[in-house]
């Protein structure tokens, strides 16, 4: 399973090359890798309907407990086998949809990488392998919907898309972990395994709602549901994968996977019911007041991801067989009606129900698939759609749910029956009508035709054999998502019952609604006040207040004062630490010091250092300064039997000085920047900051909290690391890391200083650099225009010698014509005066 998701992500790898052979075959070929996994995992139905569950365990990090395991159940089958089968023709959709785009090679490469990664995050056992996943179907997403980056809205969905997810992604992530620690393990498998009450334990409170969080964000639950249908700026091949049957299910494939661990308590059949009927009503509701096919579909999906969300929230077996053949249902025909509206708006040229009619001659393939689709979506036999609104409606009745959700599913209900009839009727029947500009009106080509036929008739061929379906495909999926066997069947046919009543009784309210449609959508204009200040404009002020207090902390934070950064960070930490150390510890001071003449000596050559560093005008004595104070330190650790430490000290303290001084020598000497007032506060900053470290040397001296490592170090250096230098041990074993990232910051600040000191502004080829400014060499000028110019400036300095000898030299002025003259100019004494200028 691992080798399968990284094949996918090799084909995006090799994307570039393969378009670059043939632009016109490149999504034919990348579609064989997702349609080759998707018979794979077809091979592996009946080992799982047994009740089998693959494993391929990888240790990718064994010492951080993560791991690259993939497991394979009913949960994961379904998911793997929608997400390559439905991807399958969404690549060879979008070859035909986006040819002759000068970035189709672009957007088959982040395809096929979201594909990888949505099937890396439905395969993962280990948590943090699920959340690495989780979050690369959230940036390739982003991609995705913004991939007409030229337009504003756009990248304005997708910006949008981006921070609703990746916002949620951070509670998933704290949730997470939550669960690991409450349970012990990051595999999944190891917490279902084991006999710890989830439930039970002080974190499920914090631990659920985190999780919450980033799965309602993923599947636009309320209140987060706006960015969905705001994503259909999107592509149509992006809003019929991600929308449909993929992206916008993780966070229902979150719910489910942890359902049986974290299910069955109050909080969570309330908050799910609660918000899942919510989020199915507001669906229905904003669906039914919108013309755009797009727009219609992704409001009708924010319904159907609701109802979802709303059957897990039940939590009764008879709700868990529901979910898997809503699950699928969904997917089927929202896949089809998805790729059919994109097929609408490629030739007729809109996606307006109001400028379209009458398409049904123009596109009878089209319009055939669409009425099969939409059929399911109203939950009309003998479609799969209708078999999975049976379960819903039987286990809403048998179900612990109120009058309330009962209300809100009802007139859900009502309301997608009308959705359907205006996405089947409406463009493709009456008539004719469609935009002046659309040119001529045909079929799509096969390749777009393709994934509406296979999913369409796989919607009404798991209408009539549902027992099939549910024997081998979503029972398998019922049964991981409620932990256990179930007894149950999936049938058409159930005889007349209360179910099948409500489901008649929707599906006539439905069709009313639909018949008086325009009038219902007007009388719904008057809510749009209310409407506009929902949840979406909680986020534009949300962003709004983001760029407030990133304007606020700009100008008193990050105001380009590097003496104000460290000011800052030095009072912060100040702060913190010596509050913790003053309310949190006992200050216990060790006077037991006795330090010897040579050490006092020592240490004061080094203070002696610090305040000439700090006192001096001299750039060039501020860096002997701190040189002494290295040295003065590297004496120190040879006194105290350290003479590695202090060969290293010499090194770097030597290298450090030539190298300040070959770069300083060249600035001028100190100026004064600050006032007496400042120098004294930051004198105050530094003596708090010297206080602080004092007394946490001193009460460390008679505190030790861990027990130290150097035993461990000093017994394993040879038998693990196979090296007696301790220290060489340390640095290149024990600590490889730190010091490899050590070796990278002192190369990055050397070829710094080097690029500095090799800088010569007079050998820059064609022009000169002075304090950031491009100055551009002089331009010849011939010799006779000089002279020329010199001719006339020296006429024009005859001239006004002759007015100035014609002017009387000692005339008087009044006294008081001095001073108007000199009020006046004091008035006029800006840049834009007409004496200035």
């Amino acid at each position: 399973m691992q080798l399968a998701v990284l094949v996918i992500f090799l084909a995006a790898i090799l994307t570039p090359w393969i378009y670059g052979q043939s632009k016109t075959r490149a999504a034919q070929v990348l579609a064989i890798v997702p349609a080759l996994l998707t018979l794979w995992f077809a091979s592996h139905i009946p080992a799982i309907a047994d009740g089998n569950i693959l494993i391929h365990e990888y240790h990718w990090i064994p010492g951080l407990d993560i791991s690259f395991t993939m497991v394979l159940d009913g949960l994961s089958l379904l998911f793997a086998l929608l997400i390559c089968g439905i991807g399958t023709f969404i690549v060879l959709y979008a070859g035909a949809y986006l040819k002759g785009h000068e970035n189709l090679g672009r957007f088959l490469v982040i395809l096929m990488s979201f594909m990888g990664s949505m099937l890396g995050l439905v395969l993962s056992d280990n948590l943090i392998t699920l959340f690495v996943f989780w979050e690369l179907t959230s940036i390739t997403s982003y991609l995705l919907i913004g991939f007409n980056h030229q337009s504003a809205e756009a990248r304005k969905a997708a910006l949008q898309g981006l921070i609703v997810t990746v916002g949620g992604g951070l509670a998933l992530l704290a949730g997470l972990v939550l669960l690991a620690s409450a349970s012990g393990s990051y595999s999944l498998q190891e917490i279902f395994n084991s006999n710890t009450m989830l439930t039970e334990h002080p974190l499920y409170v914090g631990m659920l709602i985190c999780l919450l969080l980033g799965a309602f964000t993923k599947s636009a639950q309320f209140p987060f549901h706006f960015w969905l249908p705001n994503a259909m700026a999107a592509p149509t091949p992006v809003s019929a994968y991600l929308h449909s049957a993929t992206m916008v299910k993780a966070g229902i494939y979150l719910l489910a996977r942890l359902q049986p661990e974290l299910g069955g308590t109050e909080l969570w059949m309330l908050v799910l019911t609660s918000f899942g009927a919510f989020t199915m009503f507001t669906g229905a509701f904003m669906a039914i007041r919108s013309t755009d096919l797009k727009k219609l579909l992704a409001y009708s999906t924010v319904m159907a991801l609701g109802t979802l969300t709303l059957l897990l929230g039940i939590g009764t077996e008879l709700a868990m067989i529901a979910f898997a053949a809503y699950l699928l249902a969904h997917s089927l025909y929202k896949g089809a009606l998805f790729m059919l509206a994109g097929i609408v708006d490629h030739e007729a040229g809109s996606r307006n129900v109001n400028e379209l009619g009458g398409l049904r001659k123009l596109l009878p393939v089209t319009a055939i698939c669409t009425a099969i689709a939409a059929l399911s979506l109203a939950g009309i036999p003998p479609l799969f759609g209708f078999v999975a609104k049976e379960l819903l409606l039987e286990s809403l009745i048998e179900g612990p749910t109120g009058y309330i959700v009962f209300a809100l599913v009802m007139a859900s209900a009502v309301l997608v029956v009308a959705v359907a009839a205006i996405v089947a009727i409406r463009p493709f029947y009456g008539a004719f009508q469609a935009p002046k500009d659309a040119g001529e009106i045909h079929e799509p080509p096969k390749g777009m035709l393709a994934g509406p036929i296979v999913l369409a008739g796989l919607s009404l061929i798991a209408g009539l054999l549902p027992f099939w379906v549910g024997d081998f495909i979503t029972f398998p999926a019922s049964e991981a998502v409620h932990g256990g066997r179930l007894d149950g069947y999936l049938a058409l046919w159930h005889g007349l019952n209360l179910p099948l009543l409500l489901s008649v009784i929707s599906i006539g309210l439905g069709i009313l609604v639909y018949r008086s449609w325009d009038g219902i959508r007007e009388r719904l204009q008057v809510l749009n006040p209310i409407i506009v200040r929902g949840p979406e404009s909680g986020y534009f002020r949300f962003m709004d207040g983001i760029v407030w207090l990133a304007e606020w902390q700009t100008r008193h934070l990050q105001n380009g004062s590097i003496r104000n950064y460290l000011r800052t960070i030095i009072l912060v930490f100040v702060a913190i630490t010596g509050y913790t150390l003053l309310v949190r510890y006992q200050i216990h001071w060790n006077w037991d010091i006795n330090p010897a003449f040579h050490e006092l000596v020592a240490v004061s050559i080094l203070v002696t250092g610090a305040a000439a560093a700090c006192l001096t005008h001299s750039r060039l004595g501020a860096v002997a300064a701190m040189g002494v104070v290295g040295f003065s330190i590297a004496f120190i650790f040879i006194l105290f039997s350290a003479p590695d430490l202090s060969i290293t000290q010499i090194l770097v303290e030597t290298l450090t000085v030539i190298l300040l001084v070959l770069v300083l020598f060249r600035l001028p000497s100190f100026s004064n920047i600050s006032t007496t007032s400042e120098r004294i506060r930051d004198a105050i900053v530094a003596l708090l900051t010297g206080l602080l470290m004092t007394l946490l040397v001193m009460i460390t001296i008679d505190i030790q909290l861990f027990a130290p490592i150097s035993d461990y170090m000093i017994e394993n250096s040879a038998p693990l690391a196979y090296g007696r230098n301790i220290v060489n041990v340390i640095l290149v074993d024990f600590r490889a890391l730190d010091t490899l990232g050590e070796i990278f910051v002192l190369a990055l600040a050397a070829m710094g200083v080097y690029a500095m000191i090799k800088f010569n502004p007079s050998t820059a080829p064609g022009s000169n650099h002075f304090a950031g400014t491009l100055i551009l060499p002089p331009k010849e000028v011939p010799e006779e225009d000089i002279v020329h110019s010199l001719e006339e400036i020296h006429q024009k300095m005859l001239e006004q010698q002759k007015i100035l000898e014609a002017e009387p030299a000692d005339q008087e002025v009044p006294e008081e014509h001095v001073e108007a003259e000199q009020e006046k100019r004091k008035g006029n004494d800006t840049p834009d005066s007409k004496e200035d200028r």
